[in-house]
């Protein structure tokens, strides 16, 4: 699948931007990913809230095998395949992708700014 094929497919969800990587392609909105193509299927952002729409329609998510034999499933799940020739249905997923990148972004966000409760274990504490 090429970037082309791509762009097509999400063309109801709005422009996207398509970056080579792992061997397959990252599809953006704005600066998040919310899709990944690998080996011509493309795999949709998930979370708790939108994982058991994906597992309803059939999807399965994205699975790699890692140095040393572990296997690791991603939160990416592949987008059903009726939506492969409706742009309508690929942007209905996409949206629910998106949404779970939005929701991701915004964890990721709180966790950093979250303060420091109490010090590690053997770090020196200051006394005044």
């Amino acid at each position: 699948m090429d970037v082309a094929d791509l762009v097509d497919i999400f063309q109801a969800f709005g422009p996207v931007r398509v970056k080579r990587m792992f061997g397959g392609h990252g599809v953006y909105r704005d600066t998040l990913m919310f899709a990944l193509e690998v080996d011509g299927t493309i795999f949709l952002k998930a979370d708790d809230s939108s994982k058991s729409l994906f597992e309803g329609a059939g999807a399965r998510p994205f699975a790699y095998a890692r140095q040393g034999g572990r296997t690791v499933v991603m939160s990416f799940w592949s987008l059903p395949d009726a939506a492969l020739d409706d742009p309508a249905e690929a942007a209905r997923w996409a949206e629910l992708a998106f949404a779970a990148a939005r929701r991701a972004q915004q964890a990721k966000m709180q966790r950093g700014m979250k303060p420091k409760l109490k010090p590690k274990a053997g770090a020196a504490t200051r006394k005044n």
